[in-house]
């Protein structure tokens, strides 16, 4: 992802991220955009492009359709390529993009010399499990709640 891009892409993921959270993981308005902020200042400190942070463009025919988002780490002690999101536009959604997209990350995890691809989705988001699952993903926990 260019620079310019990356301007413009960072505050649309973090409203995302926090939307999601209020939606799918059960957080509160206030506490969703509180994480979403801190969350990104962390992994991108000062709003800025980080070199441990791989942002790329998907991209259809030279048109941008959606973003993804990687990051080497260490995850249940094994090093992992980490997708941390995964974004196809709406009017592009249910042409196989983000399925490519996923066999792209496995391929850079492999590039990488990465054995392991993870990643963390919210239980309600039946369409994307639903994607990783056929992809082979297994769930390794899960977090369950009830509100009172």
């Amino acid at each position: 992802m260019r620079d310019d891009e990356f301007v413009l892409w960072l505050p649309r993921m973090r409203e995302g991220y926090a939307d999601a959270m209020i939606e799918d993981g059960g957080f509160s308005p206030e506490g969703a955009k509180e994480k979403a902020a801190e969350d990104s200042e962390r992994l991108f400190p000062g709003a800025r492009p980080s070199s441990e942070q791989l942002v790329f463009v998907i991209e259809v025919d030279g048109e941008p359709v959606g973003e993804l988002w990687l990051a080497e780490r260490n995850d249940m002690r094994q090093a992992t390529l980490f997708i941390y999101d995964i974004h196809v536009a709406e009017e592009h959604r249910g042409r196989g993009y983000a399925k490519a997209a996923m066999l792209f990350a496995e391929e850079e995890a492999r590039r990488r010399g990465r054995s392991r691809v993870a990643l963390n989705v919210f239980g309600r988001n039946t369409v994307a499990r639903g994607l990783y699952q056929s992809l082979g993903y297994v769930e390794n926990a899960v977090a369950m709640s009830k509100t009172l």
